[in-house]
């Protein structure tokens, strides 16, 4: 009898915590999954004309959309040119694996500093509390046509320029700039690892012979495979989530290139929010719902 009374109990302390993830969590993936097979779905309304796949078909470049005398090109999935999937790979595979890199040698590097070590701690941790789009600001400063990058190396590129910018001006510069936000907390989680590391690792195999360098090869990596991999799961999936840079570093709500005929800057998130946001967001809410069910099948890091 007791035991099912604190079977009760629980169930009544869990009930405030299970209504708040079922109206804002459960709900909201089960009605975008349902969205994303209705036809013709008009949000404002609630009006369709049934269930249908053509929503996964258009958006995965296998069907056209027909809307008044125009006839559109899905800008999510495309062999032929830049789309929302390819950027979001692109940046996905070029920014994780170099900024987990970087971060590693930069905790090693602050780690085997010993003088000013704090000092260096809170400059390279201070990108992570700062605004994104106050950093998207400096970076198009940076990366303008007289801005200091152009300036020191005496070049001449419209790197993010609204008139002149080519997609890969504009994506190299938003890779850096999404390696360089992404530093702080990498750096933070390295060095936190590298603090838990015995000194008599380093000391027997100083004994032993071993060069510096290959003592750190040996005993580092090994010892810090859990972060590492922690730091790369994680990363991966924050990168396909990317949108906010994009906003911060181009500074304009649109998301093509100067030379572009379609929005060759989207990423996953930005095809969603566009589609749910644009001028036919009553009637493109479909399109939005099938591309977060696609995105959905990433692994979620919360």
């Amino acid at each position: 009898m007791d035991e099912k009374r604190n079977n009760y109990k629980a169930w009544f302390y869990l009930a405030p915590v299970l209504i708040l993830m079922g109206i804002f969590t459960f709900f909201p993936i089960l009605n975008t999954i349902y969205v994303s097979f209705l036809k013709d779905y008009n949000v404002s309304t609630g009006v369709h004309k049934g269930f249908t796949f053509y929503n996964y078909a258009y958006i995965l470049g296998l069907a056209e959309r027909y809307e008044g005398s125009g006839v559109y090109n899905t800008t999510f999935f495309s062999f032929s040119g830049p789309s929302a999937f390819w950027n979001t790979m692109f940046i996905t595979f070029v920014t994780v694996p170099i900024s987990v890199i970087i971060a590693l040698l930069i905790a090693l590097a602050i780690h085997n500093i010993k003088p000013l070590k704090k000092f260096f701690q809170t400059v390279f941790f201070m990108p992570y509390v700062t605004n994104v789009i106050a950093i998207g600001m400096v970076f198009a400063v940076i990366f303008a046509n007289g801005g200091v990058f152009n300036t020191i190396f005496h070049l001449n590129i419209p790197w993010i320029n609204p008139v002149y910018a080519t997609w890969g001006s504009c994506m190299t510069v938003l890779c850096i700039y999404i390696i360089w936000t992404a530093l702080p907390y990498k750096i933070l989680i390295f060095l936190s690892g590298l603090q838990n590391i015995d000194q008599q690792y380093f000391d027997a195999a100083r004994v032993d012979g071993a060069s510096k360098g290959k003592a750190s090869r040996r005993i580092i990596i090994p010892l810090l495979s859990p972060q590492i991999l922690y730091i790369s799961v994680t990363s991966f999936i924050t990168a396909f989530k990317e949108y906010s840079s994009i906003i911060g570093l181009l500074n304009r709500s649109y998301s093509s290139t100067a030379v572009a005929s379609s929005n060759d800057l989207y990423t996953i998130v930005y095809y969603i929010y566009d589609m749910m946001q644009g001028t036919n967001w009553t009637t493109s809410s479909q399109f939005a719902s099938a591309a977060a069910v696609i995105l959905l099948l990433v692994p979620r890091d919360s």
